[in-house]
């Protein structure tokens, strides 16, 4: 394989359908993972995203210079979210939300590819959130996702819908609620958003 692109290769995990629910299988796959609470906006948030994407370019372009190969583009981020208090996710209760940032990360790299990033990142500009992060395997199995298009906000219809055609399956829902970010809320406009959400089930 010349090149790795998470979008094209895993068309099913990282593409859905913005009118109508599907089924997916989500195999196992590793992780650029930080965990945190509460809304997007908080300055926690915001450094959790900038370490993810920091480590993930920085692994990237080192594997590059080394040529290392295959070469790869790099996975959208992706957030696990769930309640304190141990309730479905309530969209509207902004503070008790828990989440988990996510980026997926090619077979190839390393434990050691990822410690020597943060090494070079902490050199270069501290950061707690680089001490929280965690290299992992993570496998959802069986779920049901759908494309949102708009705010993030506005989810709540398409959730309701997604959970709608799992019970309508006979499934249940288990996990936690899982966001895919295929857009860019500093350059999209928020009505241009896409968003699959994604949830796990089981018979």
């Amino acid at each position: 394989m010349d090149k790795i692109d998470f979008k094209k290769d895993f068309k099913e995990l990282y593409g859905a359908s913005v009118t109508t629910p599907s089924l997916v299988n989500v195999p196992r796959l590793k992780f650029l993972m930080l965990d945190g609470k509460g809304a997007p906006a908080s300055s926690v948030f915001q450094e959790a995203v900038q370490v993810l994407y920091g480590i993930t370019f920085t692994v990237k372009f080192d594997l590059k210079k080394e040529g290392t190969t295959p070469q790869y583009s790099v996975a959208p981020l992706e957030g696990l979210w769930w309640m304190a208090n141990g309730k479905p996710f309530d969209i509207q209760a902004k503070g008790q939300w828990r989440w988990t940032l996510m980026i997926a990360q090619p077979d190839h790299i390393k434990d050691a590819d990822v410690i020597r990033a943060i090494k070079k990142l902490r050199a270069k500009k501290p950061n707690p959130a680089l001490e929280k992060v965690r290299f992992n395997a993570f496998e959802e199995g069986r779920c049901v996702q759908i494309l949102h298009v708009g705010p993030y906000a506005e989810e709540a219809d398409t959730i309701a819908r997604l959970h709608e055609f799992a019970r309508q399956h006979h499934y249940k829902l288990h996990g936690k609620h899982h966001e895919i970010y295929l857009g860019d809320p500093r350059r999209a406009k928020p009505e241009k958003l896409r968003t699959i959400l994604r949830q796990p089930v089981s018979v």
